[in-house]
């Protein structure tokens, strides 16, 4: 696949949880005139470290300078980039909708068994369904439930998993050896 410039990109940053990192991460992305698509935040696999994970569409030379440039950031331990094939992910959605119109006949219930989803809540007023995909089946289901009235809906940021084995692990391990020849 040819990377241009609306080639989508996945950025992981590690760093201790420290106040302000986020902002400076943002700023240093939106100063360069990129917006970000979606950006998500929690504790990694390392304890002690907290992992944000970042979807942009830029070419893979914006990405590169980008990274090394939020690599250099104070607290910043170490910043990785993936294109959508090094990844596994998924997004989350809440779709709360009228409880009257979704009991309205019996294609309701069968459009949540096609879309995989699940009914999380139910409600007198309204019922809550949950589905977990990629931006195109989470939309798709929004689109088809658009019918029964959309009293409100949410969707996550990417939350994703390396194919290749998290490198922070190695790199860290590397630092470690260098301490230990010095």
């Amino acid at each position: 696949m040819k990377k241009t410039e609306n080639t989508i990109y996945t950025m992981v940053i590690f760093s201790e949880n420290k106040m302000g990192i986020l902002a400076r991460i943002v700023t240093n992305i939106t100063r360069r005139h990129i917006n970000i698509d979606s950006i998500t935040s929690s504790v990694s696999s390392i304890e002690g470290i907290h992992r944000y994970t970042i979807v942009m569409k830029l070419s893979e030379e914006r990405v590169r300078k980008l990274t090394a440039q939020i690599d250099k950031q104070v607290d910043v331990l170490k910043a990785f980039y993936y294109t959508n094939e090094e990844v596994v992910y998924q997004e989350i959605a809440l779709y709360k909708i009228p409880a009257k119109s979704f009991y309205d006949g019996d294609s309701s219930e069968a459009l949540v068994r096609k879309h995989n989803a699940r009914v999380l809540s139910i409600e007198s007023e309204y019922i809550v369904i949950e589905k977990t995909g990629h931006y195109r089946e989470t939309e798709a289901l929004l689109n088809d439930l658009r019918p029964f009235g959309i009293y409100e809906f949410v969707r996550s940021g990417r939350v994703v998993i390396v194919k290749p084995m998290e490198r922070l692990n190695s790199y860290l391990a590397s630092i470690e050896e260098g301490h230990e020849e010095a």
